[in-house]
This record gives structure tokens, sequence and C-alpha cells, in this order.
């Protein structure tokens, strides 16, 4: 135990010394962080739904529609499929794997031209209202 003190002593002051960099100081809050994060960081938006893959792929085309986000293609991949949409000057990526017949999970990245930016708050609002918009279905 007496080496937990030092360890957090340690990050917390490279967190302090870091404030300036808000990606730096995340990283470093991280290290205890867990999943909350490591969402943040990697900017990618996960959520495994109770329902068949065709509902879910349903349940997010209208929530893209209700957003206001233009579908830009879909193509097959293993065990589901990929959606495409653009917003603005953000290209969306939105995975759908059948994990069982009635269990769906999706992956969502928001990422802005060029491909470095990430932007979570998309990706976790188009998971809201693919939830909001299977409970319609």
């Amino acid at each position: 135990m007496a080496y937990r003190f030092p360890t957090f002593f340690a990050v917390m002051l490279f967190a302090f010394a870091a404030s300036g960099c808000a990606a730096v100081a995340l990283t470093a809050a991280a290290v205890g962080g867990g999943v909350a994060a490591n969402h943040q960081l990697g900017g990618i938006a996960y959520r495994t739904f109770t329902a068949p893959l065709p509902r879910v792929r349903s349940a997010a085309m209208t929530a893209l529609k209700r957003m206001g986000i233009k579908p830009d293609g879909s193509e097959k991949i293993e065990y589901g499929e990929r959606l495409l949409a653009k917003a603005g000057d953000r290209n969306i990526e939105i995975e759908l794997e059948a994990l069982t017949p009635n269990t769906t999970r999706m992956r969502v990245v928001a990422k802005k031209d060029g491909g470095v930016i990430v932007d979570s708050s998309t990706a976790v609002e188009i998971i809201t209202q693919t939830e909001k918009s299977i409970g319609t279905l």
C-alpha cells in the first residue's frame, strides 16, 4: 500500500503540470480513470442492444434522419454492416455487429475531415437517438 501514494502523487503532479494541454491531462487522469476516460480519448462510442440487427439498423437510420445527418452508403462487414454518413465536416461510421440473433453491438465514430480529430459527443448522441428510436419501432 505504501507505493500507491507516490504513484498517485506523480500522476497528479503530471496532470497539474500538463493542465494547459487537455489531451495530456486527460491521459494522465486516465491512469486510474477506467472506461470513461478511454471513451473520451478514443472518441468511439459503443452500445449493445437487445434487438436484432435489422431493428437496430432501422433505428439508427431513423436517428440519423431525426438529427439531419445525411446517410452516405453502407457496406457489409463480418457479422454485420457498416453505415456511413456525413454531418458538416464530420465523417460518421456506424458499425452494427450481430452478436446473437437478438443482440446487436453498435460502434460509432465521428471524425472531422482529415480523420485526426474525433467528436465523441456526436457519436454518443447518435447512440442515444438510436436507443430512443428502438423504443418507437
